[in-house]
């Protein structure tokens, strides 16, 4: 009880909070969850100052103070019952940690993956795309904005630090992962982009460090499930998927030397999913959506050599019953048709925009 009152009596205060996208419900019971470093704890600080803090208990289940003195169902429902506890909210919950739920007005769980209980709504957050960036960048110039965001990433912690982007990787990376994580994350960065089996990513994790089957399997299927690591299926090729990992910024602080069109190709990968558009690669020719649309990624290319291109590959689009070509790019906008096949080419901070909309 001492703890609890410990934890109730805590004020969390958010300075400069930039609100999300991501609506949380104004009502009812809801499961907050994303992968580490999108930002769940702090939108839920925010929220928290709208709340009565007499009546608000919120908990971080890795505090240390927990490891010896785990909390049970009955401890907690006796403390809400005593203090009148109206809203509960428990970060950083892993699945199986309570049997069961206390009896409380409104409850709010935070977790890195969904968590299978039908009386909580399901509310999840990704890092940010590139119209919170900017709602988090203080510049107003487009092109700085753009920039920033490739130096940057998707990460809140590192959008709003006022220290190098390095020293703030540095911090995520040593403090959210253990060390047989770090040495797998490290593995991944260098096949990052790939079309990979799991098996594959096992027998380049064994060439480098000590690693049992068993935990890697486990392991990449806890990522797959955070969403830390992510997976495209191929419209024809079936021998492996293409692996990404959920930042590009944090993808190249992980290896030396990674090509910019690779960054530039995961930042377009990552808005689609991030925008609910699901989407399949087709081999190296980009990515292409259930409306049979190709994304290509070709952030320097002239119209002159989209053109030469697109012609050389036009049987291979006919082949697969592409409707549409956009063609992303840095700064280059231009568009043109082979016979009846439409191509456009917009900058990506227009692109963006635009599926963010739709």
């Amino acid at each position: 009880m001492e703890l609890l009152e410990y934890y109730q009596n805590q004020r969390y205060l958010t300075t400069n909070y930039v609100p999300r996208k991501c609506q949380l419900p104004l009502k009812g019971d809801f499961n907050l969850y994303g992968a580490r470093g999108s930002g769940k704890t702090t939108m839920i600080l925010d929220l928290i100052q709208e709340e009565n803090e007499e009546t608000t208990l919120y908990i971080d289940l890795e505090d240390p103070n927990l490891i010896f003195n785990r909390l049970t169902t009955l401890s907690l429902q006796q403390y809400i019952d005593r203090e009148g506890i109206a809203l509960l909210i428990l970060d950083h919950y892993t699945e199986g940690y309570l049997p069961s739920f206390p009896n409380v007005d409104r409850l709010i769980v935070l977790s890195r993956i969904p968590l299978q209980h039908k009386e909580l709504i399901p509310v999840e957050l990704f890092p940010l795309d590139y119209e919170e960036f900017l709602a988090f960048e203080s510049s107003t110039s487009q092109s700085s904005g753009f920039n920033h965001f490739l130096r940057s990433g998707t990460l809140p912690m590192i959008a709003r630090s006022q220290k190098t982007n390095t020293q703030v990787m540095k911090n995520f990376f040593k403090s959210a992962f253990d060390t047989n994580e770090q040495k797998l994350l490290l593995v991944l960065a260098q096949h990052h982009t790939k079309h990979l089996t799991t098996h594959q990513i096992y027998t380049f994790a064994k060439e480098k460090f000590k690693v049992s089957k068993d935990w890697l399997y486990k392991t990449m299927k806890r990522f797959t499930q955070e969403k830390l690591v992510l997976f495209i299926e191929d419209r024809y090729q079936k021998s492996g998927k293409k692996m990404l990992l959920f930042d590009f910024a944090f993808a190249k602080y992980l290896t030396l030397g990674q090509p910019f069109i690779l960054q530039f190709d995961t930042m377009i990968a990552l808005a689609l999913m991030k925008h609910g558009i699901k989407v399949q690669t087709l081999g190296i020719h980009g990515y292409i959506t259930k409306n049979d649309e190709l994304i290509i990624p070709a952030p320097f290319e002239s119209e002159e050599s989209l053109w030469v291109k697109s012609q050389s590959k036009f049987s291979i689009y006919k082949k697969y019953g592409i409707q549409k070509v956009t063609i992303v790019t840095v700064a280059n906008t231009y568009e043109y048709h082979i016979e009846k096949l439409y191509f456009e080419a917009i900058p990506f901070n227009e692109w963006s925009v635009i599926n963010a909309e739709e």
